[in-house]
């Protein structure tokens, strides 16, 4: 889940990728949007960009972006599609070693043991 190395400035990169693509839109549609969705929005991406409960952020940012693509003009669907399946992939893939989650969380190691004596009901189990 907190994959350190190339791996992990990877997982950075795309982070930061995601980040600056919604302050991006963000910044192009600020006449329209209210004072509180951009604020709103500005700490969505450096939650994102520092790696703050990614999962649940990156989800966010998936949701911003789907409604900015029913709301976007001609010419930049592609952007807009190619921003989502990033944010899907990092939803999917996690923070990364270097982020406040692999800080607050840390890795685990789970330890599957078997049974040397059976279940008394006759179950299998680790």
């Amino acid at each position: 889940m907190f994959p350190p190395g190339w791996p992990g400035l990877g997982l950075v990169l795309l982070r930061v990728s995601i980040a600056v693509s919604v302050l991006h839109d963000t910044y192009g549609n600020r006449n329209e949007l209210p004072g509180w969705a951009l604020v709103a929005l500005a700490v969505l991406s450096a939650t994102l960009s520092v790696g703050f409960l990614t999962p649940m952020v990156a989800v966010l940012a998936l949701v911003v972006r789907l409604v900015s693509l029913m709301s976007v003009s001609a010419g930049s669907e592609a952007a807009i599609c190619m921003t989502i399946l990033s944010t899907l992939a990092l939803a999917m893939l996690g923070p990364g070693a270097y982020s406040i989650d692999a800080c607050r969380f840390g890795r685990r190691v789970v330890v599957f043991t078997v049974c040397s004596k059976p279940h008394p009901k006759g179950r299998r189990g680790f």
